[in-house]
């Protein structure tokens, strides 16, 4: 989005409604806070967000497998993972016109309506930002929807729509360990819909109560494991080479560094240059308990610079918790480490164990518990860790969309001015990628060659028919959609079979025969 536009999300929300990129939901009835539907153009966009990150993230890999799990699962799944008890905001009202609100988005709110800081009552509550009024003291809220499965309303029956998609791949890491064949390290992705009943829902798509998310849970041996196994683990003091292929005796912190990297190569790839989001590495004191590292991919937002995804190093939190809530074991058999656990005599053995054990007591863990740690390592048994590149397929989408707005001012051979609005996506995510023209519509060797092509094109990608219009109008339509490419037919088409092919961002036209600019069409596409 050029430098002028970034104040505001105004004129970006005016052309997705008017180009069929986002509506508000329920629009009719007076819409429902915190739910968008997607438009034409809108759901194309999201497919190929989708599609991007699976091509990436699954199927360009060899480690990675797929899960596609259902929205409602068992209740004790959210018991064991925490939401039940501790996914919550703090939430307040104001009790004269009776607003809720987050109470740690308070500040936020009045900074948007370019106020003065939340001022303070003597009694130390904070006013409300709307009229002014004392808010009442803030109280946790759960965030998560309930529902009812089956047909009576009973406390017995209530179940819960997912927060997170992350649970599922837990729940099901044993089957899909067997079924795939997959050792680790290796990871399961998931896409898909989550829930979560935020108080105050704002920022247009970015803080949504219906979302989707992309995430990926990477299984890594745990580091004692490897240090069985190789004799060391490799540090990021050692200055891996994380842009080669990934190693045996990488420790959890290189794995880290490595998901980091790639997220970032991926950002890249769609259309967010890396001088357009930073890294923001969690201090100690924000982590959450089960996690060793955080680093939140943050992006500048028009309201301001906001988490785009996360990496977290989680431990074996997740696995573990769910052991002991199910009571179905979650540990994976590693005969290569059993085979090199075999080869240590009894006194390296004993020597492993006291290491571990004042290393877990230096991280506050208990000594018993490192003890039969070890002894499971000997005998290739442990929980995986888990490293987890956590993304929103809205809120990366809206990023996409920021960045690629621009408000262009021309001005024509006689001086006139005039605003091009344009979409400069990535043609890898590009909701439509080329629109076909014939000059003269009811020019009948023109309409055959057009549709000629078209139609071929049509079976590998999205492309889009116009004949409304002069072509100057074309153009514009295009541009606002994000079109990377337009293809003009016109006479000389007719008689040498080349035709006209103007590039969205520099509006530079050339002409092409059809296997050239296939060929650079699959160039732009391939990751």
């Amino acid at each position: 989005m050029a430098e002028e536009n970034k104040s505001s999300l105004d004129p970006l929300a005016a052309l997705c409604k008017r180009r069929g990129f986002i509506y508000h939901s329920s629009e009719i009835y007076g819409g429902m806070p915190g739910f968008w539907d997607y438009g034409p153009l809108g759901c194309e966009l999201k497919q190929n967000v989708k599609q991007a990150w699976w091509q990436f993230t699954v199927r360009g890999r060899e480690d990675v497998a797929g899960l596609d799990a259902t929205i409602i699962m068992h209740p004790r799944i959210w018991k064991a993972s925490g939401h039940l008890d501790t996914f919550a905001d703090p939430m307040t009202m104001c009790k004269e016109c009776k607003k809720l609100m987050r109470a740690d988005q308070i500040a936020d709110i009045l900074a948007e309506q370019k106020k003065k800081p939340v001022p303070h009552n003597p009694e130390g509550t904070l006013s409300c930002p709307y009229c002014g009024g004392e808010m009442t003291e803030p109280k946790p809220f759960n965030l998560m929807f309930k529902t009812v499965v089956g047909p009576i309303d009973d406390p017995s029956n209530v179940a819960y729509l997912r927060p997170e998609t992350a649970q599922a791949i837990f729940a099901q890491f044993q089957n899909v360990t067997s079924t795939s064949r997959m050792a680790v390290p290796y990871g399961i992705a998931q896409m898909g819909k989550s829930f979560r009943n935020e108080v105050t829902p704002r920022n247009y798509t970015f803080r949504s109560r219906e979302f989707e998310q992309m995430e990926l849970e990477f299984f890594i041996r745990p580091d004692e494991a490897v240090e069985i196994l190789h004799g060391r683990v490799v540090t990021l003091a050692d200055n891996p080479d994380l842009n080669g292929p990934v190693q045996d005796d990488w420790g959890w912190e290189v794995w880290h560094k490595y998901w980091v990297e790639q997220r970032k190569k991926f950002l890249n790839a769609v259309g967010l240059p890396t001088e357009h989001f930073v890294e923001y590495w969690q201090k100690p004191d924000e982590l959450a308990h089960y996690a060793r590292a955080c680093v939140d991919i943050e992006y500048d937002f028009p309201f301001g610079r906001q988490e785009l995804e996360g990496i977290a190093a989680r431990s074996d939190f997740d696995l573990s918790q769910h052991q002991k809530w199910s009571g179905e074991s979650q540990m994976v058999f590693d005969d290569p480490l059993k085979q090199a656990a075999k080869k240590m005599d009894e006194n390296a053995k004993a020597a492993f164990i006291e290491k571990v054990q004042a290393d877990w007591v230096r991280r506050g863990k208990d000594v018993e518990a490192a003890r039969k740690f070890c002894l499971n390592l000997f005998d290739g048994k442990y929980i995986p860790h888990v490293i987890e590149p956590s993304a929103g397929v809205d809120r990366l989408m809206l990023a996409l969309l920021c960045e690629a707005y621009e408000e262009q001012k021309l001005v024509d051979e006689k001086g006139k001015e005039d605003i091009r609005t344009v979409l400069h996506f990535s043609p890898k995510v590009a909701p439509i990628k080329v629109a076909i023209f014939p000059l003269i519509k009811k020019d009948p060797d023109q309409d055959r060659i057009a549709r000629e092509i078209f139609t071929k094109l049509q079976k590998k990608v999205n492309v889009m028919w116009d004949v409304s219009g002069a072509i100057g109008r074309r153009y514009r339509r295009q541009d606002e959609a994000g079109t990377p490419w337009c293809i003009t037919i016109d006479a000389q088409t007719v008689a040498d079979g080349t035709f006209t092919v103007r590039e969205r961002d520099s509006m530079q036209q050339k002409r092409m025969t059809y296997p050239e600019f296939l060929a650079m069409m699959y160039d732009a596409l391939e990751f």
